[in-house]
């Protein structure tokens, strides 16, 4: 597989493949709230996809790229769970060996059902060792492919699927966006998006949202070049803290995505319960960062009709609770 970067075919092939065994989540939205922002905002609900979070998508569309006699030695991935969990349920429908690499600091719940997958879970950590270079030890030595969890053009072709279902049900809606955000970490899921858009919905603005002091994407967009976060920074949002966009995700970002924001882990506490009082889901961290974007104003929505993607909803019941008792 070369690096070259993925396009819209791509993407189109990607859920070709997905399509007997992902869900088509749901585009929702509530009266009262759009009532209260003076615009439209809807919620893509990828907390509903299989394993709780949109990484399923990516990575059952990479896997199944490997030829049959290579996916039969296994796969390694690193990731902080929602990536983990998503190529252990994909591996399991493909009968592939599973090796995930996580921080022991990751939500228990991501770890518990990363095993609960049939995944091989190998602890490591994130403030002090490499992943990749774990990752790249365990591949060579068991002659297993990895699977990276964002700079792969498969995983970023099987995130853009999610474009294309936003792009068909709001023409079923009737409405055009105007814009569409994505929660960013290494990038694959914005970039997929804006590419999965491009053909039915180029009028349509992609943002990146991420992590007050990682929001990396952010300043690189901005900036032109690869910019590093600070190893020292720390949020809730633990599937959001890369340290650089990936290579290939900057690539396509730079052609494809408008622009990103930042905000902090007290707004996207506070986006967490806006999404359970308003509509009845639960949003991860992460995934409530694109809320969070639009509730505090940082993304402009009144007279305007935007996107947000609610990427997961895995998260531990004691950090929910908490962000329902501060609410």
């Amino acid at each position: 597989m070369t690096d070259t970067l993925p396009t819209h075919d791509d993407v189109r092939r990607a859920a070709e493949r997905i399509r007997p065994v992902a869900v088509v989540t749901p585009l929702i939205e509530s009266a009262l709230l759009n009532e209260e922002l003076g615009g439209r905002l809807l919620i893509k609900c990828e907390m509903l996809q299989k394993t709780g979070s949109f990484k399923f998508r990516g990575a059952y569309n990479r896997i199944s790229m490997i030829p049959e006699a290579e996916r039969k030695k296994g796969v390694v991935a690193f990731s902080s769970g929602n990536h983990a969990q998503g190529v252990a349920a994909a591996a399991k429908l493909l009968d592939t060996p599973a090796c995930l690499i996580m921080p022991s600091d990751a939500p228990a719940m991501k770890i518990a059902n990363t095993r609960a997958f049939g995944g091989e879970v190998i602890l490591y950590d994130r403030f002090k060792d490499s992943r990749e270079e774990i990752g790249a030890k365990l591949s060579r030595e068991r002659g297993s492919t990895l699977v990276k969890p964002y700079d792969d053009p498969g995983i970023i072709a099987g995130q853009g699927t999610i474009g294309l279902e936003i792009a068909a049900q709001a023409k079923a809606m009737g409405i055009v966006p105007d814009a569409v955000l994505a929660a960013c970490s290494g990038g694959g899921l914005v970039t997929g998006v804006a590419l999965g858009l491009s053909a039915d919905l180029p009028g349509t603005t992609v943002h990146s949202v991420e992590p007050a002091g990682l929001d990396d994407m952010a300043r690189s967009l901005a900036s032109g070049k690869l910019e590093r976060n600070d190893p020292a920074a720390r949020t809730i949002c633990d599937a959001l803290m890369a340290p650089t966009p990936g290579d290939i995700t900057f690539a396509v970002a730079r052609q494809r995505v408008k622009s990103g924001f930042a905000v902090t882990d007290a707004e996207v506490k506070k986006a967490m319960a806006a999404a359970f009082r308003h509509f009845k889901v639960v949003i991860e961290p992460g995934g409530a960062t694109t809320l969070a974007a639009v509730l505090t104003g940082k993304a402009p929505i009144k007279g305007r009709t935007v996107v947000v993607v609610a990427s997961g909803g895995n998260v531990d019941a004691a950090l929910f609770q908490e962000a329902l008792a501060q609410a």
